[in-house]
C-alpha cells in the first residue's frame, strides 16, 4: 500500500469515516492539472430523496473544495436523476471539469449511515481524472459542528437539521483525497472572490 494511500485509510479511520478507495490517474500531472481548474459540483441522486439534502451535499462540497483544494468551484447543483457532462461544461463560468458525488443515505438510530462514490471528468471527453468512494455511520448531532450546523439550517431550512453533521464527516475525507490543479496568478485572484 502506499504510503498517501495508507495516511488516508488512518486519517479516515480517527474521523468515523471510511475512505475505501482512492484513485488519481497517473498522468494527472502532465494532462490534466492545468487544464482542469474550474468545476462544477453535482450531487445525484438526492440524499434520502431530499431535494434540501441534495442542496446541502452541493453547497458543502462546493465550499470545502474551495476552501481546501485549489480548485476554483464555480458551481453546485443537484438532482434527482443523472445529468449529462456535456449539459454541465462550458456556459458563462468556463467549467473545465465536473466533480461528481453519488450519495446513499440510511437513517438508522437516531443517525445515518452514509456512503459516497466521487468522480470527477473532465469536459469534452469525460475522462475520469479522479474517483473514490467513502462510507460510514454517523450522528446527526455533533458538539464540533454546532456553528456549522446552524448556518446550514439559516441558509437551507430546519429540515436539512439532522443531514449536516453526516454530510460534513462523510464528505471531508473523501474530498481531501482529491488532486491538486496548479493555479496561476490570475487563477489564485479568481479563487479569492471564491471562498465564502
Amino acid at each position: 500500500m502506499k504510503r498517501s494511500a495508507l495516511l488516508v485509510v488512518l486519517l479516515s479511520l480517527v474521523s468515523g469515516c471510511i475512505v475505501k478507495k482512492s484513485f488519481v490517474r497517473d498522468d494527472w500531472k502532465t494532462e490534466d492539472r492545468s487544464k482542469v481548474k474550474r468545476l462544477a459540483v453535482m450531487v445525484q441522486p438526492l440524499p434520502d430523496g431530499n431535494e434540501k439534502a441534495g442542496e446541502l451535499f452541493s453547497r458543502i462540497a462546493r465550499r470545502y473544495v474551495n476552501m481546501k483544494r485549489d480548485f476554483l468551484v464555480k458551481q453546485e447543483k443537484f438532482a434527482a436523476t443523472a445529468a449529462e457532462l456535456a449539459s454541465l461544461c462550458g456556459g458563462d463560468d468556463a467549467i473545465e471539469g465536473v466533480l461528481f458525488l453519488v450519495p446513499t443515505v440510511t437513517k438508522k438510530d437516531g443517525g445515518m449511515e452514509v456512503s459516497i462514490t466521487g468522480s470527477l471528468k473532465r469536459c469534452g471527453d469525460g475522462r475520469e481524472a479522479w474517483t473514490a468512494e467513502a462510507a460510514g455511520s454517523f450522528s446527526s448531532k455533533d458538539d464540533k459542528l454546532i456553528e456549522v450546523t446552524k448556518t446550514y439550517v439559516g441558509e437551507l431550512g430546519p429540515e436539512v437539521e439532522p443531514f449536516v453533521a453526516p454530510a460534513m464527516n462523510v464528505l471531508r475525507p473523501i474530498l481531501d483525497t482529491l488532486p491538486q490543479p496548479l493555479l496561476n496568478e490570475a487563477d489564485q485572484d479568481e479563487k479569492i472572490s471564491l471562498v465564502d
